[in-house]
């Protein structure tokens, strides 16, 4: 996590937790009394701070505190730093490292064995700990708990329109297509990108834009202390792309100019508590920061260690260290953005956390067909709230790899940023509104808002709908410039052995279709009918195709066939 002296010597600070979301620590569970762990040790009070929230200036970034305002947000005991004094105590403790204090939970994260620990406990100011790890390093299995994907497979770039590649489908899902087309890219707003690392993202072609534009506006690593961010996973460089990759030809994601934070808090190589700790001291950074939006793929429920796992009874948005913060990044106006798990098929089934949290945006996946993903995780909260809230395209989803490929990767990882960076098209179209109102209107343009579940939540946004209802006197036009518009087409195109989806302009939307394949011959080796239904795309059953060009055919009821011609190598 971020080094001391950076964190006081750029006014970003570390500290309290809201009472309305805060609950008691859980035991420290026993380990070896020379074993070396990470706790976080919880003080009683912020008595005798040299800070106050009159003065949040000394803690808060003028961004930080501007945000508050606009949102009517007052900066509260919550806010303040942890008392130096007791920070100073802890760290002078022989055997002790710290590494962070938080703000919002009046904690602070150190490191020591289990004898240290008990002076800690002893301190007069220190009200209980909570174990976050219970082994130094594991047995060497990288186990990622990122929401990572579920298939990725390479492919080459198809125009659904040019500009956009393959990322066309899932931006236009959204809207993402109209709201750049209407001028709102994600100019002004800040998010911040909680992953497992981002090689690539320096050097990569497609990043370019944002390194030349100085759009990054800072990066650390909160697992090892540092600012290495380009290097460990590259599912932090996937998860961005989607956002904030713009090389026109190749790939656009739905938030090409905005600004950017990259932030390592997982861990890739063990799975424990610590990185649920990480996430909340990057949170804290990110709020004194100024971030408008948090786009985390990560989800936590079992542990390597599983006397420290999550249950499903934990998933009440209450329990957890992620959750709880997730929720007071909510509380202090960020959009805070998590994938919603790619448990849907498993045992497990429900979401993770801080997909349990309240009052933040908790993804979904769904098919290019618009149908929920066989892996997207389940509501409802264990509280029996509607979990997802909202979806996009997760299933073969475009994103840009380390190297600076266009690849295709699958998981709720994926859908969270693209609807991320749309919600901040949305932020940037809408100024005046809170981070909750922009919540609420993207809601209130889901597919499923008239008929919310805990498969989906309220569906599939849309940036247009959701403009419309914010903006009812001035809204957009229903249809854009015709460049934008889809066009019949196959992509990906070429094809190296992926499955092919078939995008629909809107005049084959809403028809049963019968839809053809013929190869350079003429001959027809595949052929499938299409019932009516509002998706923009389809996945075409093709069957086992040879290298070689084809034509594929659409029809609708009493209306000429359309084609398309696309080449399998």
């Amino acid at each position: 996590m971020q080094i001391s002296t950076l964190l006081v010597s750029s006014g970003l600070w570390l500290g309290a937790l809201a009472p309305a979301v805060g609950a008691a620590a859980p035991p420290v569970a026993r380990v070896e009394p020379t074993a070396v762990h990470k706790y976080l040790i919880y003080f009683k009070d912020k008595a005798n701070s040299p800070y106050s929230t009159a003065q949040p200036q000394a803690y808060l970034s003028a961004r930080a505190i501007a945000r508050r305002t606009k949102q009517g947000i007052a900066v509260l005991p919550r806010d303040l730093p942890v008392n130096p004094s007791y920070a100073a105590q802890v760290k002078a403790v022989a055997g002790v490292q710290l590494w962070y204090t938080s703000r919002w939970f009046n904690a602070a994260v150190v490191s020591c064995d289990e004898s240290v620990l008990a002076t800690l406990n002893a301190l007069p100011f220190v009200r209980s700990s909570q174990v976050l790890n219970l082994t130094d390093t594991e047995s060497g299995i990288i186990k990622e708990e990122l929401e990572e994907s579920v298939a990725a497979t390479t492919a080459s770039v198809a125009a659904v329109p040019a500009d956009y590649g393959n990322a066309y489908v899932q931006a236009n899902m959204i809207g993402a297509v109209r709201a750049h087309d209407a001028g709102f890219r994600g100019e002004g707003i800040q998010i911040a990108v909680f992953d497992g690392g981002f090689p690539g993202v320096n050097t990569a072609s497609p990043f370019a834009a944002l390194r030349n534009e100085n759009r990054i506006a800072s990066v650390f690593n909160f697992v090892e202390k540092n600012t290495a961010v380009y290097t460990r996973s590259s599912h932090g460089t996937n998860t961005l792309s989607t956002m904030g990759a713009n090389q026109t030809g190749l790939f656009i994601g739905t938030a090409p100019n905005a600004t950017y934070r990259l932030l390592i808090t997982e861990d890739t190589d063990t799975e424990s508590p610590v990185e649920e700790a990480n996430w909340l001291i990057a949170a804290e950074y990110a709020d004194s920061a100024g971030v408008d939006v948090i786009s985390s793929s990560l989800g936590y429920t079992t542990f390597d260690n599983t006397a420290l796992s999550h249950t499903y009874a934990d998933m009440n948005g209450r329990t957890t260290i992620v959750s709880r913060a997730a929720t007071v990044a909510a509380r202090v106006g960020m959009l805070v953005c998590n994938s919603a798990g790619n448990d849907g098929a498993g045992a497990w089934r429900y979401i993770g956390a801080p997909a349990d949290a309240d009052s933040i945006i908790s993804v979904g996946s769904v098919t290019s067909a618009m149908v929920r993903s066989s892996f997207s995780s389940f509501g409802p909260t264990a509280d029996g709230r509607i979990k997802p809230d909202l979806a996009a395209l997760g299933t073969s989803a475009a994103v840009i790899s380390a190297t600076g490929t266009s690849v295709r990767n699958s998981g709720t990882s994926f859908s969270c940023p693209i609807l991320a960076g749309m919600a901040a098209d949305f932020w940037q179209a809408n100024p005046r509104l809170t981070a909750q109102q922009v919540i609420f209107y993207l809601k209130r343009s889901g597919t499923q808002v008239n008929a919310p579940d805990n498969s989906l939540g309220f569906g599939i946004p849309d940036f247009v709908r959701a403009y419309n209802l914010a903006n009812p006197n001035t809204p957009l036009a229903t249809k854009g410039r015709a460049s934008a518009q889809p066009q019949l087409a196959v992509y990906p195109n070429p094809s190296a052995g992926e499955a092919l989806t078939l995008v629909l302009p809107t005049e084959l939307q809403r028809k049963t279709l019968f839809v053809r394949i013929y190869d350079g011959r003429g001959a027809l080796v595949a052929e499938q009918q299409v019932r009516a239904s509002a998706a923009a795309s389809v996945t075409l059953q093709t069957g086992t195709l040879t290298q070689g060009v084809y034509n594929c055919t659409v029809q609708a009821t009493n209306a000429a066939p359309r084609a398309a011609r696309f080449l399998k190598l």
